[in-house]
């Protein structure tokens, strides 16, 4: 066991036996089994995302998280309400914690994966309850005494069940039995099929100037310049960026490594530019939507207090069905400009809201190298445990190497994935610069995921 003594993690171990767990696979997952897993398991997550909350009064009040719906894969007044919020939340802080050393985790200790796993999942129930609790005596559902008690804990349970689905739902994909995260999956099912209904939707909504199409496609008339509903200016913004963050996938670092043992064994360590992909996105993401969060159930309880309205203000929006919208605070200044006239008249709003996501980005993606395992000291320990070196290079000068290159395409991809979300928010792209960007990087993960499966696959049967 690392370390000796008692040390933060080993809390975490009473809790073990009770967690909800999926068995590591003990054989080779064939790829149309690993292709099915994933199936059923988006079938799952799409059916929780049509299934309505039971005891439910009303969903008409106030969305703490109507901004970041698409991006944490939830939808309203079902029991799927919470998406992935619990499970992102709970990594963001244990790795936050592992990468700031407060937990002492060792990668290379079977004991020590297990418990970091134990604690992130468990975290993930609590923040699940937490969340339950919260929307249900904030009102979201109408009030505790419209509902009643029995109806208030049948809520609160359904949200809570609906949470550790999709945390065993992700596990089920990591462990081997399916392909890619649940996570990613999830994400980028929800952020496709809202680009798809607001470029085609057939639905009307009343603007003031009458009955118009919601689906860019569809409004023809008016499609290229219409303020408060998607229009076609948007939809080729929306194919501009995907066609950006595909050709900047293809940036990247080849350094060649041969084995020590097998004369003539060649290979290569690809360093990309998205070294460490969208994982500094979600983590931004998670960290902006519990902000939202907190800051509206605060400002609708406590709006005269001066320390809540630092944190922000709201007010409601006239063309999004009676939610609210940041107007001041700093959610307001997270939050990405709604237009470019919008940003011509508060120019300080537009530069604080670059300044922080090209450094949360760049933060979380020089963090998560460190507690993930992909670290340049990390990526040395594994090429030497495999007989790797570099050509040219002494073994004992190999981290040194990678330090020239990981830190540096962490810091600057996470500064990049940054700039095009930045850059789709201000070309009005839909589904926000955040969701397109995580759908285009994760639809790639999973194309080359599948090549890599199935010439595996081929491989392994000797065709």
């Amino acid at each position: 066991m690392a370390g000796g003594g008692f040390r933060v993690l080993h809390l975490v171990r009473p809790f073990l036996a009770f967690l909800p767990e999926v068995q590591s696979a003990d054989r080779r997952i064939p790829f149309r089994e690993k292709v099915i897993y994933t199936v059923i398991s988006l079938f799952i997550f799409l059916v929780c995302s049509q299934l309505p909350l039971y005891g439910i009064h009303s969903t008409t009040g106030a969305d703490p998280f109507y901004w970041m719906r698409v991006i944490l894969a939830s939808n309203r007044g079902t029991v799927m309400e919470l998406g992935i919020t619990p499970i992102v939340t709970s990594g963001l802080v244990m790795q936050l914690l592992a990468g700031s050393k407060i937990i002492e985790v060792d990668n290379s200790v079977r004991e020590d994966r297990a418990l970091l796993n134990g604690a992130q999942k468990l975290l993930g129930i609590l923040i699940a309850v937490g969340e339950a609790v919260a929307y249900v005596l904030s009102g979201m559902y109408g009030s505790v005494s419209q509902l009643g008690t029995g109806n208030a804990i049948l809520i609160i349970l359904q949200l809570i069940f609906a949470g550790i689905i999709v945390i065993c739902l992700d596990e089920l994909l990591q462990k081997g039995y399916g392909l890619g995260s649940g996570i990613s999956l999830f994400i980028a099912t929800n952020i496709c099929e809202n680009i798809i209904w607001k470029a085609f939707s057939p639905t009307t909504i009343n603007t003031g100037r009458g009955a118009e199409f919601e689906g860019a496609v569809r409004a023809l008339r008016e499609a290229f310049y219409r303020q408060n509903l998607p229009n076609v200016t948007n939809l080729l913004a929306t194919v501009f960026v995907f066609l950006i963050v595909i050709y900047f996938q293809g940036f990247r670092v080849v350094l060649p490594v041969r084995s020590k043992n097998a004369r003539g064994q060649q290979g290569s360590y690809p360093i990309k530019l998205f070294y460490t992909s969208n994982m500094p996105i979600i983590l931004q993401s998670a960290l902006v939507s519990n902000l939202y969060f907190i800051s509206q159930l605060l400002y609708r309880r406590y709006s005269g207090n001066f320390l809540v309205n630092l944190l922000g203000k709201w007010k409601e929006s006239e063309y999004s069905g009676g939610q609210f919208i940041p107007v001041g605070g700093l959610a307001y200044y997270i939050t990405a400009p709604s237009s470019l006239a919008d940003m011509a008249a508060n120019p300080f709003h537009a530069l604080f809201y670059i300044v922080f996501m090209l450094s949360a980005c760049a933060l979380f993606s020089k963090t998560w190298i460190e507690v993930s395992g992909s670290s340049a000291r990390d990526v040395a320990k594994q090429l030497k445990e495999q007989q790797m070196v570099m050509p040219g290079h002494r073994e004992s000068n190999l981290q040194k190497e990678l330090n020239r290159y990981i830190p540096t395409a962490a810091a600057f991809g996470g500064v990049c994935i940054g700039a095009l979300t930045v850059l789709a928010d201000f070309m009005g792209a839909i589904g926000s610069g955040t969701g397109i960007l995580l759908a285009v990087t994760i639809i790639y993960q999973y194309f080359e995921t599948f090549e890599k499966e199935r010439a595996s696959e081929l491989g392994f049967f000797g065709l």
